[in-house]
């Protein structure tokens, strides 16, 4: 486990809070307990899925994704933007501790999807590393454990059953190298990236040859297909990947650190989806919408903190959640973006505390208001079928801004002057 160090205040531009931790994410390590692996969706599909093996097997082409929304739609002239949600994960490995099936069930439960950045590493055996060639990096390293055999096999279980029940899978790349040396993912050169990607889709795409398991079912999907998107470690290099994810047909990127609360614009022609930063209870500056931000903010340094502190560091972690959510929903409808990894950092406190933000979202959702709990890719399919004219003059909006007149007025004419929005901050 890398230790977790304190950053600095990170500013956000005039009238706005900074916030103090870290931008990066955490070593996903084995753990014990029970892997409460998920098998097929309840309500999912009740005729078996045409497969077309692909390569090695490892993957196949099943047709069309399962339990996708219906397809979107242009906003109407004066219409209320959906208040979008995404919760996704970084690594997306099962690790014995029966995280991502308790997931996958919550979401199952309230018709909600979310976005897995799968690490390739974890579909590797460690006793094929030398097949994983880092840039600048001694083959075969890598700074996340690599898992054991019986939790490369839950994982591949979790990851088919995230698909077929509607979820994305998108790519953590592989090694999860930070810091500022000079094998640090920050210090990529677009090249570079494009060997990363090429050998996270490849361990995906040729689990079976590496493992030599031959009892277990492909993966339901064509990764080069699938592959649309993606979050690096640390939330460093983007500016170095996104002319690779370009060239490649990517969509979108969630790897841009601190950002607002506010509808967002494309990069270097890729939708960019930062980590917002968001209220944090008892404090006057915000934090990143990530569990590893909270825990760098309430712990510094520790994944073990003395217990007396975790029912109110889990109750303001989850009240920051709920919080930007709130200042969203109630007033811009910007899109409320959440990472997560799937660790028990400071006893759990993180995951319940994601859990039950979800929840509040899901009953807001449930009582018939226009609120979509999505994957990133999903989300970016609305975006892409709304006039620019809309979307700009969303973007007019600042963090916590109401529509001035109520958005029947605000978007009653997108095409007219859109360089200006007046209203009361949340």
């Amino acid at each position: 486990m890398r230790a977790l160090t304190r950053r600095g205040m990170l500013g956000l531009g005039a009238g706005a809070a900074a916030a103090v931790g870290l931008s990066g994410c955490g070593t996903l390590m084995p753990s014990d307990g029970s892997s409460g692996a998920g098998g097929s969706a309840k309500g999912g599909p009740k005729r078996s899925r045409p497969a077309r093996p692909l390569g090695d097997g490892s993957t196949s082409f099943t047709g069309k994704q399962p339990h996708q929304p219906a397809k979107p739609e242009p906003l109407e002239p004066g219409q209320t933007p959906p208040q979008f949600v995404v919760f996704s994960w970084d690594g997306a490995g099962e690790v014995g501790n029966g995280l991502f099936s308790r997931f996958l069930d919550l979401a199952r439960k309230h018709d909600a999807h979310m976005t897995f950045f799968l690490s390739g590493l974890y579909l590797l055996p460690e006793s094929k590393k030398r097949l994983y060639d880092p840039p600048n990096n001694q083959r075969g390293a890598s700074d996340i454990g690599y898992l054991t055999d019986e939790h490369i096999k839950e994982t591949l279980k979790n990851i088919r059953r995230a698909w077929l029940e509607g979820h994305e899978i998108g790519t953590h790349f592989n090694g999860h190298f930070c810091g500022d040396g000079s094998g640090s993912v920050g210090k990529w050169t677009p090249e570079q990236w494009r060997s990363e990607i090429d050998q996270a889709k490849s361990f995906v795409k040729k689990w079976r040859t590496n493992t030599g398991w031959t009892d277990l079912p492909s993966l339901p999907f064509d990764y080069d297909k699938e592959l649309v998107g993606g979050r690096t470690p640390c939330l460093l290099g983007q500016d170095n990947l996104l002319p690779t994810a370009r060239d490649l047909g990517w969509r979108y990127d969630a790897s841009s650190p601190g950002g607002r609360q506010i509808w967002p614009d494309k990069k270097q022609g890729i939708w960019n989806l930062p980590l917002q930063q968001i209220p944090f209870p008892g404090h006057s500056f915000e934090v990143l919408s990530m569990d590893y931000n909270m825990l760098a903010n309430q712990s510094i340094n520790s994944t073990n903190a003395p217990a007396h502190n975790y029912p109110g560091w889990r109750q303001q972690a989850a009240g920051s959640y709920i919080a930007g959510f709130k200042r969203a929903y109630k007033t811009n409808r910007a899109p409320f973006f959440v990472g997560n990894h799937f660790e028990q950092w400071n006893g759990g406190i993180y995951m319940d505390a994601v859990e039950e933000a979800f929840k509040h979202i899901a009953r807001e959702k449930e009582k018939g208001e226009d609120v979509r709990l999505v994957s990133f890719r999903q989300f970016v399919d609305w975006m892409d079928v709304q006039k620019p004219e809309v979307l700009a003059k969303l973007r007019t909006l600042e963090v916590g801004q109401q529509p001035a007149g109520g958005w029947k007025e605000f978007l009653a004419d997108p095409a007219a002057d859109s360089s200006t929005a007046s209203g009361q901050a949340a």
